[in-house]
């Protein structure tokens, strides 16, 4: 059991950030992670396994989050294309005819996956895990179970979906979002793997030699001289400020009138990535930063959650107590982040690479 444990708590905490913390549902429906969990929490495993089996670093989790928001979005709810999902009127602003989708509604809810859904849960548990952040948590059965799980949540959701709005977009639609999905991943494993990540194939409990600050550790960068020249990184508070302005602008941009708004939106989405491509060249850069950026993160929709009205289980006493207790939680886990981060087998400084474009992550 502790050997798999750190993919259970990625199971059950991707739904619970997803959904919970953002503030769609109260603590009345905890009990929807029995049907959340297979999809979200399946999907990112999956992601997560596949990438350190393979030995790449985060640009391939990134891409294949962002596959996973496209198919969840669009063949799952396909709220990309449904102009009444959810009664939300969603693609009401910045709609493009000729391609089917609104433009704000897409870029904030492909974000919104690719962030948070996936790439927090999955930074936040491997940040937990400090031995084993870069090797694999399953061996193949597992990796089966959560394959089958993420199918089932699959067909449940769009039964579901489907159930409710009576929706369902038009085939072309539904075949171009199916390419998208394949082309980001082919793109997601065909870049170079991170130099001494590469897990044993048959290995889930091995520790290669980026296992707890190796080359992966580091955020993956070739071996043999010094980053961006000996210049230092940045201290951590630095990315966990642009983490909490950044989400700050992204949640703002969907409250602007379409003119002022997808600008803010566009720049919001490319400032992190950015900045963090350039941080992460750096000498010194490693655990302390990704858990800044991962917690600004976090925070950012902990503090949004107070603004949402749930979608379920909505009620003058059981919102505002979801929201704190949601918060707490969220807050809770960045306790235990940090007592991860400082405990002794982390302490030491990551080793210093030569950057290879292709590899370097946060």
């Amino acid at each position: 059991m502790r050997r798999v444990a750190p993919a259970i708590l990625l199971f059950f905490l991707a739904p619970l950030v997803a959904e919970f913390l953002l503030g769609d549902f109260t603590v009345e429906y905890l009990f929807a992670l029995v049907l959340l969990a297979p999809m979200y929490g399946g999907g990112a495993i999956l992601i997560r396994e596949v990438t350190r089996r393979t030995g790449r670093g985060w640009p391939s989790i990134v891409l294949l989050a962002l596959a996973y928001g496209v198919f969840e979005e669009g063949i799952t709810t396909q709220s990309l294309f449904d102009p009444d999902y959810a009664h939300a009127h969603l693609l009401d602003r910045g709609f493009v005819p000729a391609l089917g989708i609104a433009v704000p509604w897409t870029l904030f809810v492909l974000t919104l996956h690719t962030v948070w859904s996936i790439s927090v849960p999955i930074a936040l548990v491997e940040g937990l895990t400090v031995k084993r952040r870069t090797t694999p948590w399953l061996r193949a059965p597992g990796l089966v179970v959560a394959a089958v799980l993420f199918g089932v949540g699959s067909v449940a959701t769009v039964a579901t979906s489907y159930a409710t709005d009576h929706f369902l977009a038009p085939w072309p639609a539904l075949a171009v979002v199916v390419i998208v999905v394949v082309a980001l991943a082919v793109v997601a494993l065909r870049l170079p793997p991170v130099p001494g990540q590469a897990a044993p194939a048959g290995g889930a409990g091995a520790v290669g030699a980026g296992g707890a600050g190796g080359a992966g550790g580091a955020g993956g960068v070739s071996a043999g001289a010094t980053r961006a020249g000996g210049v230092a990184a940045p201290a951590a508070w630095v990315p966990f400020v642009a983490a909490l302005a950044a989400g700050a602008a992204f949640m703002l941009a969907r409250e602007l009138p379409t003119a002022a708004g997808l600008p803010l939106l566009i720049a919001a989405i490319a400032a992190v990535p950015v900045a963090v491509r350039a941080w992460s060249r750096r000498t010194g850069w490693g655990a302390p930063h990704r858990l800044a950026l991962a917690g600004g993160a976090l925070l950012t929709y902990a503090w949004h959650g107070f603004l949402t009205h749930p979608i379920e289980g909505d009620g003058p006493v059981v919102t505002p107590v979801s929201h704190v207790v949601f918060a707490l939680a969220a807050l809770g886990l960045l306790a235990l982040e940090l007592r991860a981060l400082r405990a002794p087998a982390d302490r030491a400084v990551e080793p210093v690479h030569a950057p290879d474009p292709a590899a370097v992550t946060p």
